[in-house]
């Protein structure tokens, strides 16, 4: 049924398995024709909201599960984490992919880095290998955003100060 009415499914392996709340039938939507995006829940679920540790959860996560190594292979992991989750918030017609007339959000690695060598297939070591940290420059909508993995128009002290100042707040 959901994969029918194409609803928008978010798959967050990290708050799941932290919460013991189970583990999502994804291969089996994914057969289905299901619309499978990945998300991190959110810091109360998962304080890690790293993006490259859900697509390597999400991959590593279901071939245990299901006892099968080809269960979610590198590519649909990290198809999940572009164009399904672009299709799972509903603006799959705008972002998700890098195709003509599309917005330009790309990010850029820095692949010389040790846990990223020898680099035999580039998808695989990005689901398998790479890190937040590997993450160069982002851009969005074709503007940068963030250089040599220094925000640009934002000051993140001020960020982390603020943080600080209402966390103390609420507590």
């Amino acid at each position: 049924m959901l994969a029918a009415k194409q609803v928008g499914i978010s798959h967050c392996p990290g708050s799941n398995m932290k919460l013991s709340s189970g583990v999502a039938p994804v291969p089996k939507l994914l057969q289905a024709g299901a619309v499978v995006g990945l998300g991190t829940d959110g810091p109360a679920s998962n304080n890690n909201l790293d993006m490259f540790e859900e697509v390597r959860l999400a991959a590593l996560l279901h071939k245990l599960e299901g006892k099968d190594p080809t269960l979610v292979p590198a590519y649909q992991a990290l198809e999940m984490a572009t164009r399904g989750s672009a299709r799972a918030l509903g603006i799959g017609d705008r972002v998700g992919q890098i195709t003509a007339g599309m917005r330009a959000d790309v990010v850029l690695m820095d692949f010389q880095q040790p846990h990223l060598v020898p680099r035999h297939d580039v998808i695989s070591h990005l689901v398998y290998a790479a890190r937040a940290g590997d993450v160069r420059m982002v851009f969005i909508d074709g503007a940068p955003v963030m250089r040599d993995g220094r925000l640009l128009a934002l000051d993140e002290n001020e960020i982390f100060h603020q943080i600080h100042e209402r966390l103390e707040r609420l507590i």
